[in-house]
C-alpha cells in the first residue's frame, strides 16, 4: 500500500529529479532505503518485485511528460506541424522541420533498447549498492559534461566582436538569447549523427542511477551545443521518451489491484507533474548562465556516502 504522504513525497521527488540531472529512479531507489521500514516496502522491486509501485511511477512519468509538453506547448506545435509538412514536400528545411527529425533520431535509440533491456537491467542492478555506484559515476560524467561546456561557450571576446564591449559584457553575464544567439538554429544545425550519439548517451539511463536529464545535456554538449541549446534539447527529448514509456507501461494502472491505492496515485501524479513544471522552468533560465558543476557535486557526494552506507 501507498499512503497519501508517501504519494506526496515520492510524486515530489520524481518530478524533480526526473528533470534535474541527478536521476530521478536512483533518488526513488536510495531515499526508500535511507528512510527504511514501510518507505523500503512500498518501493522495492522496479524488477518485478514491487508491481503496484511499478503502476504507481507509470503515473508519475505520465504526469512529467503532460508537464512538459504544456510547457513547450509553443515548440511542439511548431514542430508537429513541421513534421506533418516535411512527410508531405519531403524536405526538412526549416527550425521545426529540422528540430522534428532530429528528435525522431534521437529518440530511436531508447526506444530499441528500452522495451529489450529495461527491466532486465534494473532485476540485474536491483540492490542500493549499485544505485549508489551508478549515481557517483553520474555525477563524474556531468564534470566531463562541464569540461565540454568550457570549451563550446564563445568567450568574452568572441562576444566583443561581435556585440562590442559593453553589450557583449552583457550578454555574457546575462546570456539573453536575442544577444547571444537566435532561437533554436543552433539546435536544428545538429547533424544525424549528432542525435543519434545523443540519443545513444540518453540510453545510458536505463541503467538506475544515471540521469536521463544529465546524459542528454552531455551529450548535447559532446556534440557542440552551448549550455543552454544542451538543456532544451535535454527536456524536449525527454517528453516523447517518458510519454513512451509511460504509455507502453500503462495497462499496469488499470490493474484491480491499484484500485485500491488510486487515490494516492492520482495525487502523486498531480504533485509529480507540479514539480516537473516548475523543475523545468527553473532549469531552463539556471542553464543560460549557470554550470553542471553543482549537480555533479551533489551526485558524487551523495553517491558516495550511499556506497558507505549500504555496502
Amino acid at each position: 500500500m501507498i499512503t497519501y504522504s508517501q504519494a506526496i513525497v515520492i510524486g515530489a521527488v520524481q518530478g524533480v529529479t526526473e528533470l534535474f540531472p541527478i536521476s530521478s529512479l536512483g533518488h526513488s531507489v536510495l531515499v526508500a532505503d535511507w528512510v527504511g521500514g514501510n518507505w523500503k516496502q512500498v518501493t522495492i522491486g522496479r524488477s518485478g518485485r514491487g508491481a503496484t509501485y511499478l503502476a504507481f511511477v507509470v503515473a508519475l512519468h505520465v504526469a512529467t511528460a503532460v508537464a512538459l509538453l504544456a510547457y513547450y506547448w509553443r515548440d511542439w506545435l511548431a514542430i508537429v506541424t513541421g513534421f506533418a509538412s516535411t512527410l508531405r514536400t519531403r524536405r526538412a528545411v526549416t527550425v521545426p522541420q529540422r528540430l522534428a527529425w532530429l528528435i525522431v533520431l534521437a529518440t530511436l535509440p531508447v526506444a530499441v533498447l528500452g522495451p529489450l533491456l529495461d527491466r532486465p537491467l534494473h532485476a540485474l542492478f536491483d540492490t542500493p549498492v549499485d544505485t549508489s555506484i551508478f549515481l557517483t559515476v553520474n555525477g563524474v560524467v556531468l564534470v566531463v559534461g562541464e569540461g565540454l561546456r568550457r570549451r563550446n561557450e564563445p568567450s568574452l571576446l568572441e562576444y566583443g566582436r561581435r556585440f562590442g564591449r559593453r553589450e557583449a559584457h552583457r550578454a555574457f553575464l546575462t546570456g539573453s538569447p536575442t544577444q547571444r544567439r537566435q532561437a533554436d538554429r543552433p539546435l536544428a544545425a545538429l547533424g544525424t549523427m549528432d542525435a543519434l550519439g545523443i540519443g545513444i548517451a540518453q540510453a545510458g539511463a536505463l541503467l538506475t542511477g544515471f540521469s536521463r536529464a544529465g546524459l542528454t545535456m552531455v551529450g548535447g554538449l559532446w556534440r557542440g551545443l552551448e549550455n543552454e541549446h544542451a538543456a532544451k534539447f535535454a527536456f524536449l527529448l525527454a517528453t516523447p521518451t517518458i510519454l513512451g514509456a509511460g504509455l507502453f507501461e500503462l495497462p499496469e494502472l488499470a490493474e484491480p489491484r491499484i484500485a485500491a491505492i488510486r487515490g494516492p496515485v492520482l495525487l502523486g501524479a498531480f504533485i509529480s507533474g507540479a514539480s516537473s513544471w516548475l523543475a523545468v522552468r527553473y532549469l531552463e533560465r539556471y542553464f543560460r548562465t549557470r554550470t553542471l558543476l553543482p549537480f555533479a557535486t551533489y551526485c558524487i557526494i551523495a553517491g558516495t556516502l550511499s556506497i558507505i552506507r549500504f555496502v
